[in-house]
């Protein structure tokens, strides 16, 4: 039997078994986890096989993943079947992964459990290009939103953007404090373009979008030479977790 052929017969079986365990997701767990490892086992055949087409090697691309989702519990993380993210909890961002570049299949399960998954989703990393991954909104409606990060910085500058992640909250207005806004009208979801910066420590804050009302202050925010940073908003105005910040280098 030729390559191509097998390479087929394993997406075929990848699909029936991925079908069983949808099938089996609710009225058999036991049976659910059983097809959904078939499933992967041979969709990674597939996708090894596919490699093995190609002769040209690209360069990797990088992934990390940020857990913003408010009320959800810790979370392991698997792509093509594998657990490559073990109990990530909210506003933590894991350490980047390498990832060879093609279409990937996350699923994200609360720690320790791999029967009821919060979240499925297919995405595409292009070679030599670097991710942001951000689970958002409620457990029982997660998404994943994909932001490309540019971490290259040119020597002895610094540089900033910002992500508006907190699903309650309204437009933002990014503004040095009493001061210049920076980035106004900020929504949710978005983020702003990179900002390039002299080295320096400054006070931030942030507003209710067209009025002087603060709803965050950022003190003493220090950006550093040769550094790239992204500033994410997560959390929420009118609830717990409430609303604030984490820096993450890029």
């Amino acid at each position: 039997m030729s390559e191509k052929r097998n390479h087929a017969d394993y997406l075929q079986k990848a699909a029936m078994y991925d079908l069983l365990a949808q099938f089996y997701k609710y009225s058999n767990p036991g049976l659910h986890t059983h097809f959904y490892l078939k499933h992967y086992k041979n969709m990674n055949k597939a996708m090894n096989m596919m490699r093995t087409y190609s002769q040209i090697y690209q360069e990797e691309a990088k992934v990390r993943f940020l857990h913003t989702s408010h009320d959800s519990p810790n979370v392991d993380i698997y792509i093509n079947g594998k657990r490559m993210i073990r109990d990530l909890p909210f506003k933590n961002v894991s350490t980047d992964l390498s990832l060879q570049a093609g279409k990937y299949h996350i699923d994200i399960y609360p720690a320790g459990n791999m029967v009821d998954s919060v979240l499925n989703k297919k995405i595409t990393v292009e070679p030599g290009k670097s991710f942001t991954l951000a689970t958002i909104d409620h457990v029982k409606k997660m998404r994943l939103l994909m932001f490309q990060n540019l971490p290259q910085v040119p020597a002895n500058e610094a540089k900033v953007r910002f992500i508006h992640l907190s699903p309650d909250t309204q437009l933002l207005d990014i503004a040095v404090k009493d001061r210049d806004i920076v980035f106004p009208n900020l929504s949710y979801k978005q983020a702003t373009e990179y900002l390039a910066l002299t080295p320096m420590t400054v006070d931030l804050e942030v507003r209710e979008a067209g009025t002087r009302t603060v709803i965050l202050p950022i003190p003493q925010l220090h950006f550093k030479a040769n550094e790239s940073c992204t500033i994410v908003f997560l959390g929420l105005t009118k609830e717990k977790p409430e609303f604030q910040f984490i820096s993450i280098r890029d």
